[in-house]
């Protein structure tokens, strides 16, 4: 019997070989829980497609947000170092919000995880052809 790396054509390569298993799933919960909420990628993507945006003006692009929402996962991804607020001293308060390093460090992850997505599309359908041959 052969093992199961054998019968694997793809091994994917990490450079966290020395993470544990545990230590590195703990790793990506840590990750989605500052990206979990129902606005917090739409946010982000906003912010990936332009730079620097106020306040009002997110809160026109995302429809459906309340304020309260909006202000509360901006306070969030800013407490988790994603985004950067920045409160110009004029009247009335001008406040614009952009991605910090670490904000556009997501951009390749989430290209990723949207490539990834693509190629599950095709499961289902893949999965019903096969135990129909079976069946």
């Amino acid at each position: 019997m052969t093992s199961t790396h054998e019968k694997v054509a793809y091994l994917p390569a990490s450079k966290y070989d020395d993470w544990t298993p545990e230590a590195a799933a703990a790793g990506v919960e840590d990750a989605l829980r500052v990206l979990e909420g129902r606005w917090k990628m739409i946010i982000i993507f906003h912010l990936f497609s332009e730079s620097v945006l106020r306040f009002s003006e997110l809160e026109r692009r995302i429809d459906g947000v309340s304020q309260k929402m909006l202000s509360q996962h901006l306070r969030e991804l800013e407490s988790d170092g994603v985004v950067q607020r920045t409160v110009y001293p004029e009247v009335p308060p001008k406040v614009e919000y952009r991605l910090t390093e670490v904000g556009q460090a997501l951009c390749p992850a989430l290209d990723a995880i949207l490539r990834w997505t693509e190629l599950r599309r095709d499961l289902p359908h893949a999965v019903a052809a096969a135990n129909a041959e079976q069946g």
